[in-house]
């Protein structure tokens, strides 16, 4: 039998203060009874409610980030991880802020040559009628508009009629500065993990109207999960290169989920988006993807932890 590493004191840090919290506590409290049925010193710590220098000042050695959206998953967390010395999972500063954001994602892939959906973005002083009522005709209906600073589904909404830009527009516009408008893109929509540079299994996701929302992900068992995913091998595994490729792209490293539709007419995969700290809820698919890989859930803990970094250093 072989020996469990030793972590130290580790905080799993879930919680925070974005619109993902309550899916933030439910990953946390899966990875922090993962952690300790391991028999690893592991504590939750919520850093809307505690100020992250008591992690120093406690003697907190490795954190387990469980943090979804912004102060969690955008860099700023990982930032003052690095001021105080304290290891982390998931991606450094840069990777972690590239891929909060789903402008800059697209710009980093399409410059690469990596497929993603045409798209474009409006401020404040571009959301006028009259500009909204060119947008369809630049990108066609239905088309998808969306916060480009949020996960979870939270702010995505689809548009099938040129009246119902601006209702679209004005909801994105709650969460968001500016709003992403993308293409839509018709056919299966699936998900790749990623662990320490290598794809887990791809699963194909299938929700009732094609609706995969933040209430059909976290709180319904409407939604099929398929692992296997039943794709052709040539298409399971261009997919497994692509995610590979777009994580790598922006620097991610330790773990990561990327996003793809595979376009009904001619099969293609294309990049949606990458989750630097993806759900780790009894719903979330990076675990589904791990056990058909033969990866159980404590174990995929102890893995995600086992690969805790700072930025420059292995």
């Amino acid at each position: 039998m072989s020996t469990k590493p030793s972590f130290g004191k580790v905080a799993v840090l879930m919680g925070g203060a974005s619109a993902e919290r309550e899916v933030s506590l439910m990953s946390g409290a899966g990875v922090l009874a993962a952690l300790q049925s391991q028999g690893i010193d592991a504590h939750a710590f919520d850093p809307s409610e505690r100020d992250l220098v008591e992690l120093k000042r406690e003697g907190f050695e490795r954190c387990f980030i469980a943090l979804h959206g912004r102060h969690g998953e955008d860099g700023t967390v990982q930032g003052a991880l690095e001021l105080l010395g304290i290891p982390y999972t998931g991606s450094g500063v840069m990777a972690s802020a590239i891929g909060m954001d789903k402008v800059m994602t697209k710009r980093v892939w399409s410059a690469l040559g990596l497929p993603t959906p045409r798209s474009l973005t409006l401020d404040a002083a571009q959301q006028t009628k009259e500009r909204l009522r060119t947008v369809p005709d630049e990108l066609g209906l239905p088309l998808i508009v969306k916060a480009p600073h949020e996960g979870s589904s939270i702010g995505v909404i689809k548009v099938n009629g040129y009246s119902d830009m601006q209702g679209a527009v004005a909801e994105a516009m709650k969460y968001d500065s500016v709003v992403l408008v993308e293409e839509f893109v018709s056919g299966d929509e699936v998900t790749c993990p990623i662990l320490d540079n290598k794809a887990l299994p791809v699963v194909k996701i299938v929700a009732p109207e094609g609706k995969y929302d933040y209430q059909n992900k976290y709180f319904t068992d409407d939604v099929k999960y398929l692992v296997p995913s039943g794709l052709p091998a040539a298409e399971e595994t261009e997919i497994q290169r692509l995610a590979v490729e777009a994580f790598q792209a922006i620097g991610c490293r330790g773990w990561a989920r990327a996003d793809f539709m595979i376009n009904a007419g001619n099969r293609k995969p294309t990049l949606l988006e990458i989750n630097t700290s993806p759900g780790m809820t009894s719903h979330s698919l990076v675990p589904k993807s791990a056990a058909a890989a033969g990866i159980g859930y404590e174990a995929l803990c102890v893995q995600i932890l086992a690969l805790a970094r700072l930025d420059g250093k292995s």
